[in-house]
């Protein structure tokens, strides 16, 4: 699904739909209040939760990717978890990478896998549980910071620079998923993900979250030893904000001939596939999509797409250091 438009206009600028929607919105305050009751039960082992307050994507999985590989480094390794958004599979199940498709467990799914154990359950306590058993000394957990069945260690919350809080309303009126305040009074640490001039702006329009001192970062392209400044590209994403990526090409200094955007979690079909193969030979462009996207596609497919991964690359990594420890330790 795409989130509306009118979700993204800044507070105060509230349009129609959103004041039509705004009654229903109490019903999901309702939900939210009750999924809030209860501190939760303990998995066994420390669990760090990488969540967010809006519907969509705002950063999770790279920063999820980037803890995994801190605590890597330092000799521990983190299993993680998540639902498995757009798979079929309820869990506790262990992906296997090679075997399970994004069909299955969800294109996060492996794109975590490919880095370390990674479990998807629909049922989180579960699912930490299961991993606990297995051996792992913590559990990430990518998105549940509104999912109170299990005790967290550490809550950290990701927001993007580009869209903040949008228009501050709970959904359907908005994107939030819970109220501002009362998000960012459980988090342990926040992350603001984006660009300094976006930031910066973020940060006035929302008094609240500069109050956090939030860790700044930026999600930066990974080198695919294939340049593509000056080079001519088709791309597409079916993500949570299609222009990002394209944005991010043209940062790259590629030259977009093309750029199709998708609803988030788009599975492709054979007809789409072909036509976005032919549009980039018949313009003699390099066909080129996100990491998330390339997960979706058959074998056979992906080895004609040029894929660009981004990752999580904060201003300075002394506070998540300090957090990731204090965690460790409980």
């Amino acid at each position: 699904m795409r989130a509306p438009a009118f979700w993204w206009t800044e507070p105060g600028r509230t349009a129609w739909q959103a004041r039509l929607l705004g009654p229903v919105s109490w019903l999901w305050r309702l939900g939210a209040m009750l999924r809030a009751r209860g501190a939760g039960e303990d998995a066994g082992v420390p669990v760090i939760c990488v969540g967010n307050l809006t519907a969509g994507g705002a950063g999770k999985t790279p920063t999820v990717a980037a803890l995994r590989q801190r605590l890597q480094r330092q000799g521990v390794e983190a299993h993680v978890l998540l639902r498995g958004h757009g798979g079929r599979i309820r869990g506790p199940h262990l992906v296997e990478p090679g075997r399970d498709r994004a069909g299955d467990v969800g294109d996060e799914a492996l794109i975590h896998a490919a880095l370390g154990p990674t479990w998807v359950a629909r049922d989180r306590l579960a699912g930490a549980r299961a991993a606990a058993a297995a051996g792992a000394p913590v559990v990430l957990m990518d998105d549940g910071f509104q999912n109170r069945a299990l005790r967290k260690a550490l809550s950290i919350l990701v927001v993007d620079a580009d869209q903040g809080f949008g228009n501050g309303r709970l959904i359907p009126a908005g994107p939030l998923r819970e109220p501002v305040g009362a998000g960012l009074a459980r988090a342990d640490l926040v992350i603001l993900i984006g660009p300094e001039a976006s930031r910066r702006r973020v940060l006035t329009l929302w008094p609240e979250l500069a109050a956090r001192r939030p860790v700044a970062a930026r999600l930066r392209p990974v080198p695919t030893g294939l340049p593509l400044a000056g080079e001519a590209v088709v791309a597409f994403a079916g993500i949570g904000r299609p222009g990002k990526f394209f944005d991010t090409l043209r940062e790259l200094g590629a030259t977009l001939v093309a750029a199709e955007g998708f609803p988030d979690h788009h599975v492709y079909g054979t007809r789409v596939l072909a036509r976005l193969l032919r549009l980039a030979r018949g313009q003699g462009a390099m066909l080129v999509t996100t990491e998330k996207d390339a997960a979706r596609l058959p074998d056979a497919f992906r080895r004609e797409v040029v894929v660009v991964q981004v990752a999580l690359e904060p201003e300075d990594w002394a506070p998540l250091d300090a957090a990731l420890a204090r965690a460790l330790r409980s």
